[in-house]
């Protein structure tokens, strides 16, 4: 690897031969790494599916030889494979598929680290890694996302991934051409963080008038601001992993809108908005999410669908009520797999030219 001194690592599977060996003898291997149909005791490794597993590196344990680390373009087709077959599960649940694939993701982020790996082609897999990460994070849905996938660490995940793609960033060995729209997703990720905001805005110039991150910026400044009907203007327009980016914060905002149309709108008579209204304004998913969302915040509803905004009843309680966000999200894949979208074999061909948001 240009730039770096340490040894290249030279397994050529996804997950060491050892490693299988040792997994499969103390029964530790995941179920989607064993070799399908196969009914004997202990279950067997699918050389062809097994993942190597994260290991936290012991104080003074002595680095992996070569054997037992990935090279790049290994650790890529381990994305790969991960966003393509694992993420895609269909006898999976989703907090099972996010747990597995955030472990293995970690492991792949360990080996390139171990390698001082800092090129082009390391970031071309930290990329890919953290597109897959946001992917499967921003499937969970409000129940799996407080239960069996614990969010407090996907969240730390998520933001490790950040942090090791930014530093590769900053090595300058690039070029990169896809930094603008992951220092976009960096912003939309951490759209509440003035630090987040003041790192992106020492980017070079040139970084910044790329359109993926214009219209980053152009959400945040809209977010904090305030100013709903621009923000989710904004946010109908952008690609699929911006989406999956901001999606932990639509419930904020629109708790925020709803928040400053009660301080506009009420009266001791009780001013009225149309439901549909709502819908349009903060990008729901349709009537019923309305109806939650007002009603989670002391609004009542007349016997024509107009929301009431009535002098002292709105409230705030608790979390926001969350959304299924398929307007906003699930719907900005439109057909394409998520190995597409995280290979980046969708890009358009405006992705890096200089222009404004929409």
């Amino acid at each position: 690897m240009s730039g770096c001194e340490l040894p290249l690592g030279i397994c050529p599977d996804m997950c060491p031969a050892a490693e299988r060996a040792q997994r499969e003898r103390e029964r530790r291997l995941h179920r989607f790494e064993v070799v399908p149909g196969y009914g004997g005791h202990p279950p067997r490794a699918d050389p062809l599916r097994a993942v190597k597993e994260y290991s936290r590196p012991a104080a003074g344990k002595s680095r992996p030889p070569p054997s037992q680390l990935r090279p790049p373009s290994v650790l890529l087709a381990t994305v790969r494979y991960l966003a393509g077959e694992v993420a895609e599960s269909a006898d999976a649940s989703r907090a099972e598929v996010a747990g597995f694939v955030a472990d293995r993701l970690r492991a792949v982020r360990l080996d390139l680290s171990l390698q001082g790996a800092c090129d082009t082609e390391a970031a071309a897999v930290l990329e890919a890694a953290l597109a897959t990460l946001l992917a499967v994070v921003a499937r969970l849905g409000p129940e799996e996302a407080r239960g069996a996938a614990d969010p407090v660490l996907l969240q730390t995940q998520v933001q490790e991934g950040f942090g090791s793609l930014r530093r590769c960033y900053a090595q300058g060995i690039g070029p990169h051409p896809r930094q603008a729209a992951f220092q976009g997703l960096f912003l939309l990720y951490n759209l509440d963080s003035e630090e987040a905001l003041h790192e992106v805005l020492q980017l070079p110039a040139t970084l910044r008038a790329c359109s993926p991150l214009r219209t980053a910026l152009a959400v945040a400044a809209a977010f904090r601001e305030g100013n709903a009907a621009r923000l989710f203007r904004l946010l109908r327009t952008l690609p699929y992993l911006p989406s999956c980016a901001v999606q932990g914060h639509l419930s904020h905002a629109r708790r925020a809108a709803l928040a400053r149309l009660s301080q506009a709108l009420s009266t001791p008579k009780g001013q009225t908005l149309s439901l549909g209204f709502i819908v349009h304004l903060l990008a729901l998913d349709g009537s019923h999410e309305a109806r939650e969302l007002c009603q989670a915040h002391g609004l009542s509803l007349d016997g024509k669908d107009r929301v009431v905004f009535l002098r002292g009843s709105y409230s705030e309680k608790g979390l926001p009520p969350a959304s299924t966000c398929h307007l906003l999200v699930g719907s900005k894949l439109r057909g394409r797999t998520l190995e597409e979208v995280v290979m980046a074999e969708e890009e358009e061909e405006d992705m890096l030219r200089p222009g404004s948001p929409a």
